[in-house]
């Protein structure tokens, strides 16, 4: 069965693309006629995707205006973080817990742009997390790497921006399918370290936890061969906007 709904993390003010960031959070930048969100919203609707959460935070008036545009259909909800500007990303998802209830998701960063067929192969996936990831990509230090177990060739050990190169199957791209077997577990994991003061955490860092733990099998699907990047600066948006009028 297709995922039906997804969670799009839109609350980071992307201080980095200022002054264009000013009067809009970095998902709203433009790429060619076409919004990133913009272009998000469009492939996950003709994928499927019926229902669409945003975790907000920095500029909520701007997303929510340019969602009057969204394809017929699709139901949009919105997740504000207030403390947005001084929690991190683990925060924004489990904001979205009541909106989201017990469903398969996907989940997605808002700065992403893709194709639609990584959204196919994340459903082909049975794991309890399927991630996608980019074993070819050249990685740096900020990239958020994964490790995967000894003898399994996909199953995914760790997550982490300071895993060593050398040890790093590939990156993590920020777009996921959680099943709805594993939504509860995953709510409750990161509703409990924000219980615990830890709002300073990736939701990346929970899911490592909850592997280490046994409680969580997470596969890496493999998305080498498709065009994507992820937008943090000028040069992230300009090749953005390269794949765009390639036609990616």
């Amino acid at each position: 069965m297709k995922t039906t709904s997804a969670v799009i993390l839109v609350a980071g003010i992307g201080s980095r693309l200022r002054p264009i960031t000013d009067d809009r959070p970095k998902a709203l930048v433009d790429l060619g006629g076409e919004t990133i969100l913009g272009r998000t919203v469009r492939l996950l609707a003709s994928y499927g995707v019926r229902k669409i959460v945003l975790a907000t935070g920095y500029r909520e008036d701007a997303v929510k205006a340019a969602m009057t545009n969204a394809p017929p259909g699709i139901g949009v909800e919105y997740c504000r973080n207030p403390e947005f500007d001084r929690t991190q990303n683990s925060v924004s998802l489990a904001l979205c817990r009541d909106a989201l209830g017990t469903d398969a998701f996907f989940k997605l960063d808002g700065d992403v742009v893709f194709q639609r067929q990584v959204l196919e192969r994340l459903d082909g996936s049975s794991a309890e997390l399927a991630v996608a990831v980019d074993s070819g990509r050249m990685l740096d230090a900020e990239a958020m790497k994964v490790t995967l177990s000894g003898g399994d060739s996909t199953r995914i050990a760790a997550f982490g921006k300071g895993i060593a190169l050398s040890q790093s199957a590939g990156e993590s791209i920020g777009i996921e399918r959680i099943s709805s077997g594993f939504s509860a577990s995953l709510f409750r994991a990161l509703t409990a370290t924000i219980e615990a003061g830890e709002t300073g955490l990736y939701y990346e860092d929970v899911y490592s936890r909850l592997i280490a733990a046994g409680a969580l099998h997470a596969e890496a699907v493999a998305v080498a061969d498709l065009p994507w990047t992820e937008v943090d600066d000028f040069s992230d948006l300009e090749r953005a906007r390269e794949l765009v009028r390639g036609g990616a």
